[in-house]
């Protein structure tokens, strides 16, 4: 049996008769002048090219929905997800050239660059998701491993620490991570409050962000109410595991009270 193009829209939560698909060509410069895209074209390259589309109906959807599935070409009848697209609207319409304010959504974002799909009419560069739908899958890749940043500019929001926690693209991040104890940061990025919280003795950093991970709170009591969805994480200290436990806790007290994090933060004590 055939894998297809319905089970990965189906698996996103996307009814695809509210998402368009788009496969861009890579043409540098067009008939009439305007730039196009290439192999080497960035990310704020392609999002900008998106954006803009003719007026002409017959060509673009006078009303496009709001999902745009977008991906680049490769090879002759082959497809490579590049992003799925948020539409809030048009912004601009000269008569000759339609605008649209596009956003990046993290719908599909585990398979970017990832999944690849037979595209049957090369010709042909968007069409409903209804129709795309039947379409094969031809590959899902690996993902390409992301580089550990370092500790020092180590910061997480709360979806990002659950894929660095599951996904294999994070391994070095895993290994960095359950190489220390030390001391961190959770803030509440709705309304600013800090917590301060420390790994230490035989629990290292991973161990205890894999708590947070898993239910939100880690068995904190000041978090266990709290939605963790707006949680940021970040390592303010690191220490080697044999560092004894004083050390760690005199750190923990300084932070938390040059964050003021008991008065007007998540500490209680």
């Amino acid at each position: 049996m055939t894998l297809t193009f319905a089970s990965i829209i189906a698996s996103a939560g996307l009814d695809p008769a509210a998402a368009l698909v788009i496969r861009h060509a890579y043409v540098r410069e067009h008939e009439d002048g305007t730039v196009g895209l290439h192999g080497d074209s960035s990310d704020e390259e392609i999002l900008a090219y998106t954006s803009v589309q003719v007026a002409n109906h017959r060509i673009f959807p006078a009303q496009p929905p709001g999902v745009w599935i977008v991906f680049r070409p490769e090879g002759g009848d082959r497809a490579r997800l590049w992003s799925v697209l948020v539409n809030h609207g048009e912004t601009q319409n000269d008569g000759l050239r339609r605008t649209f304010h596009l956003e990046h959504s993290e719908l599909m974002s585990d398979l970017r660059n990832r999944l690849v799909i037979g595209w049957r009419s090369p010709r042909t560069w968007r069409i409903h998701a209804t129709t795309a739908a039947a379409y094969p899958v031809m590959e899902i890749a690996d993902a390409e491993p992301v580089r550990f940043p370092g500790f020092d500019a180590l910061t997480l929001d709360y979806p990002q620490l659950q894929a660095v926690i599951r996904e294999h693209r994070y391994a070095a991040w895993r290994t960095a991570l359950s190489s220390v104890i030390g001391v961190y940061l959770i803030t509440d990025t709705r309304d600013g409050r800090h917590y301060v919280g420390k790994a230490d003795g035989a629990e290292n950093i991973l161990q205890r962000w894999a708590a947070y991970a898993t239910n939100g709170h880690g068995g904190n009591v000041e978090l266990r109410n709290l939605d963790p969805s707006g949680f940021r994480l970040s390592v303010l200290r690191v220490f080697d595991p044999a560092t004894p436990t004083r050390e760690i806790d005199a750190a923990e007290s300084h932070y938390k009270y040059a964050l003021d994090s008991r008065r007007h933060g998540l500490n209680r004590n």
